[in-house]
């Protein structure tokens, strides 16, 4: 939601006024992340971009729709960037390490890796917006690596695989790394009986490690069997 701002108004306010909303949503994703959704007021996100609680309310009429932007503009705006650049008829192979390792390592290294922190420790309380999460991320994610995991079972690049399976497999770890810099690896052990090289991943480094192992797991060999499904049992 923007503003109509007047040619009147002079340029320096326009550009404020314009950079208002991603203010607030990159002051609310730190205070979120930091202390919690519930436990922050709506005050103290306007204090932090230096606007009023009533300014904060012209653009994002409640702190639940300030958070489904956040969530919004930090990853379902990244998830739609991916799926437009991976609509290509490129090797689904190079498509997936495209989106898991350039995608994720940027995700990682931008505050946006925060937000699956927030997510996860606060949705329990707020249906609404878990709801608003599924769809928009979880269900966009795994449609866009989904798509890419058939393309390539159908060229012969990938094995026969559970596609719902494999696309979980793909991303929990990587989400886990996010949630690890937010949680564990924002903390350095206070008894120092714990190196601090034993305390912190390097999740860029991991992310490689994983999608690399992940993708030598679905190349197709010749002569493999095709995976195995049990059947459900018979009621």
């Amino acid at each position: 939601m923007s503003a109509t701002v007047p040619a009147s108004v002079p340029s320096h306010r326009r550009r404020r006024k314009e950079a208002r909303p991603q203010e607030l949503l990159d002051a609310a994703l730190a205070l979120f992340v930091q202390k919690g959704f519930a436990a922050t007021r709506a005050e103290e996100v306007a204090a932090a971009a230096g606007v009023s609680k009533g300014t904060l309310y012209l653009y994002y009429p409640s702190k639940e729709e300030l958070l489904k932007a956040v969530i919004a503009h930090y990853l379902s705006a990244r998830i739609a960037a991916a799926a437009e650049a991976t609509d290509t008829d490129g090797s689904p192979t190079a498509l997936l390490r495209g989106v898991l390792i350039d995608w994720w390592t940027a995700l990682y290294d931008s505050p946006a890796a925060g937000v699956f922190k927030l997510v996860i420790t606060e949705v329990r309380n707020f249906p609404d917006i878990a709801a608003y999460y599924h769809r928009e991320v979880v269900q966009r994610a795994h449609d866009l690596l989904g798509g890419i995991l058939r393309r390539g079972i159908a060229q012969g690049e990938f094995r026969a695989v559970d596609v719902d399976h494999a696309v979980h497999s793909l991303v929990l770890p990587l989400v886990m790394i996010c949630l690890h810099r937010h949680s564990l690896g924002a903390c350095a052990p206070a008894d120092g009986t714990t190196a601090w090289a034993d305390w912190h991943l390097d999740g860029r480094a991991f992310i490689g490690q994983h999608v690399h192992l992940v993708l030598d797991g679905l190349a197709a060999r010749p002569g493999a069997a095709a995976p195995h499904h049990p059947s459900p049992p018979v009621a």
